[in-house]
C-alpha cells in the first residue's frame, strides 16, 4: 500500500530559476557524544527580499542546541544572510542531516543533506561498572475509555445484584406473625388464647366476635395436632369424629372432657347464630376450659414414631428448598427484567446499532473513542489527528524514480483489507522548483486502485483548505474492493488530499468501508485536524 501511495506522487511540472543563492556547510562529519556540529546556511539574495531561515527542531535525529545570525553583508542590491546552527547528538551512530527548507518570498529553496558519524565516548571499563542494556518495553495501547464503560456496567450490575439480594435472598428477620406462623400447633394455640384473654371483646359487648375466635382457635389446634377435619365440621360432627379418636385408642381424652367441649361449642353456636348473650364470667370461663382442653388433648396424643419424625423433617427442607428455589426464580425474573427494561431504554434512546456495538463491539467504534494521537509527519510535515500513531514505511521505487526524488517519507495505519486506513506522505525532488502537477497524480492513484484491485471507481473532485486556510484539492468517491485472502467484496470509500508547492508534494490518503458510520466520524475528524506547513 505504501508504494502504491508513493506512485501517486510523481508527475510535476518544469521549474523557473530565480536569481538567489542558498548553500549550506558544516564544520565537521565525525563528532563524540555530545559535542557540537556548527551548521551554517548562507543565502545571497535581493535586498528587498524577505527571507524565512529553518527554526525549531528541524535538523532531526540531531538536536538543535542554539541558532544565532552571524553576517550580512550588502553588496549593492544584493545582500548575504548567515545563519549558523549548533547541533548535536547523544547516541552513537550514523546519522543523515536533512535538507532544510529556505523560504525566499514563499518561494522554498532546499539545502543538502549531510552524513555525521557519532562515536562512542570511551570509557575505562576497569573503573566505571557496565550494565546490560534494558530491554524494549511494550507499551500497552490505552483502552481507558472502554474500560470506564465496562467498570459503570459492573457498577449497574453490582446495584442490581445488591438490590436483588437484599429484597429477595437474603435471610430477612421474621416479624411478630411470621414468627408466630412458626410455632408448634400447640404453642401457637396457648398464645393466641392468652392473646384473646387481654381482648376487649367482652368489655365492648362483642360476644359474637369473641366465641369466633375461641372456637377457630381451638378448631385449628384440633386439624393441625390431632389430624380431625375441624374447620369444617359441624359441632355434632367433631364430637363424634373426637369420640370415634378415643374408642380407636389413638385420642386418650376422658369423657367429661369431651363433654365440656360439646357445651362450650354448642354456647358458641348460639352467640354465634341465635344471638345469645350468656354472662361474662361464663364466657371467660369458657375460654379456661378451651386452653385446658388444648392441654389435655395435646397430653393425650401418643408419641410420634421415628419415621413420622424423618417424614415431618423430609417435608420441612423439601418446602425450605421450594421457597429458596422460588426466592431464585424471582431474583433471576427480575435481573431479567432490568436487563432487559435497561437495554430497551438504551435502545430507544442510542438505537439498536449503537447498543449492539457497545456490548459485542465494532473495530472502528473503539477507534473513534479511543485515545487520538496528534502528531506531525514527514518533510515538508503534515499534521494531523488520528486514532493510531502513523508508521514510518521504507518504499520501495524504481531507478528512474529515485534519480528524480531528493527525499521521500511515507507513513501509514491500517490497509484496505482492514476497516481502515491513512497514510501521509511527503516528497521533495531535485532541482524542481515547478508547480506540482496534481492531475497526474489523480491519474496514477486510479491506476493504482486497479491494480491493486478496486473496480468500478466512481471519482469527485473540489478544493479543499486546511485548518490554517492551505489550499489543496481532495479527490473522494468510492469502489468495489475483492479481499484476496477471503474473497469476500465490500464498497470501499476513499479521499486522497494533495498540498504542495515549487520542489515538493505532500498526500494524505484515507479508505474506509461503506456504511461504516463510526468511520464516517474518523475521516471527519482527521480532516477537520489536518494541516501542512510551507514554512518551517
Amino acid at each position: 500500500m505504501a508504494t502504491a501511495i508513493a506512485i501517486f506522487l510523481l508527475p510535476f511540472l518544469g521549474f523557473s530559476q530565480e536569481d538567489s543563492k542558498v548553500s549550506s556547510q558544516i564544520d565537521t562529519t565525525s563528532i563524540k557524544i555530545g559535542e557540537q556540529i556548527q551548521y551554517t546556511i548562507t543565502v545571497e539574495t535581493d535586498s528587498l527580499n524577505v527571507v524565512h531561515f529553518p527554526e525549531g527542531q528541524t535538523f532531526s535525529p540531531l538536536e538543535t542546541v542554539e541558532a544565532i545570525m552571524k553576517d550580512t553583508v550588502k553588496d549593492k542590491n544584493k545582500v548575504v544572510l548567515q545563519k549558523v546552527y549548533a547541533l548535536t547528538q547523544f547516541d552513537s551512530g550514523a546519522y543523515t542531516i536533512p535538507p532544510q527548507r529556505i523560504a525566499i518570498n514563499e518561494q522554498p529553496f532546499f539545502t543538502d543533506s549531510f552524513q555525521i558519524k557519532v562515536a562512542d565516548v570511551v570509557v575505562d571499563t576497569t573503573k566505571q561498572k557496565m550494565f546490560d542494556i534494558k530491554p524494549l518495553i511494550q507499551v500497552e495501547k490505552s483502552y481507558a475509555k472502554i474500560w470506564l464503560w465496562i467498570l459503570f456496567i459492573l457498577l449497574g450490575l453490582l446495584i442490581a445484584g445488591g438490590l436483588v439480594y437484599w429484597f429477595f435472598l437474603r435471610k430477612k428477620p421474621l416479624t411478630e406473625e411470621e414468627k408466630e406462623a412458626l410455632l408448634p400447633p400447640y404453642d401457637r394455640a396457648l398464645l393466641e388464647l392468652k392473646r384473646l384473654e387481654n381482648s376487649r371483646y367482652l368489655i365492648q359487648d362483642e360476644y359474637k366476635k369473641y366465641y369466633s375466635e375461641l372456637t377457630d382457635i381451638v378448631r385449628s389446634y384440633l386439624e393441625e395436632d390431632v389430624n380431625v377435619s375441624a374447620l369444617e365440621s359441624t359441632t355434632s360432627q367433631l364430637i363424634s369424629k373426637l369420640e370415634m379418636l378415643k374408642d380407636a385408642g389413638e385420642l386418650k381424652l376422658e369423657d367429661e372432657t369431651i363433654t365440656q367441649f360439646q357445651k362450650i361449642l354448642e354456647t358458641a353456636d348460639l352467640v354465634k347464630f341465635a344471638k345469645s348473650k350468656p354472662p361474662t364470667s361464663t364466657a371467660e370461663e369458657d375460654r379456661k376450659m378451651v386452653e385446658l382442653i388444648v392441654v389435655k388433648t395435646h397430653d393425650a396424643l401418643p408419641e410420634p414414631t421415628e419415621e413420622e419424625l424423618m417424614l415431618t423433617e423430609e417435608y420441612l427442607q423439601e418446602l425450605a428448598k421450594k421457597k429458596q428455589r422460588k426466592k431464585i426464580y424471582w431474583a433471576a425474573a427480575i435481573f431479567a427484567g432490568l436487563l432487559i427494561l435497561g437495554g430497551g431504554i438504551s435502545v430507544a434512546y442510542y438505537g439498536f446499532k449503537e447498543v449492539k456495538d457497545t456490548v459485542l463491539g465494532h473495530p472502528t467504534k473503539e477507534l473513534l473513542e479511543g485515545e487520538w494521537v496528534a502528531s506531525s509527519y514527514g518533510y515538508p510535515p503534515i499534521d494531523l489527528e488520528a486514532p493510531d500513531v502513523l508508521v514510518r514505511q521504507e518504499v520501495e521505487l524504481p531507478q528512474q524514480i529515485l534519480d528524480s526524488i531528493q527525499d521521500m517519507q511515507t507513513f501509514t495505519y491500517g490497509s484496505y483489507i482492514q476497516h481502515f486506513s491513512i497514510s501521509s506522505t511527503s516528497v521533495v525532488f531535485k532541482n524542481n522548483q515547478g508547480n506540482p502537477d496534481f492531475e497526474g497524480a489523480i491519474g496514477s492513484a486510479l491506476g493504482i486502485f486497479e491494480q491493486v484491485g478496486i473496480k468500478n471507481i466512481i471519482t469527485k473532485q473540489e478544493e479543499f483548505t486546511t485548518k490554517s486556510g492551505v489550499a489543496g484539492v481532495k479527490m473522494f468517491g468510492s469502489g468495489n474492493f475483492k479481499n484476496p485472502t477471503t474473497e469476500k467484496s465490500k464498497r470501499l470509500k476513499y479521499n486522497i488530499l494533495l498540498f504542495g508547492g515549487k520542489g515538493f508534494i505532500q498526500q494524505i490518503a484515507l479508505t474506509w468501508e461503506d456504511g461504516d458510520d463510526y468511520a464516517e466520524k474518523i475521516v471527519t475528524r482527521i480532516l477537520g485536524s489536518l494541516d501542512v506547513k510551507t514554512q518551517v
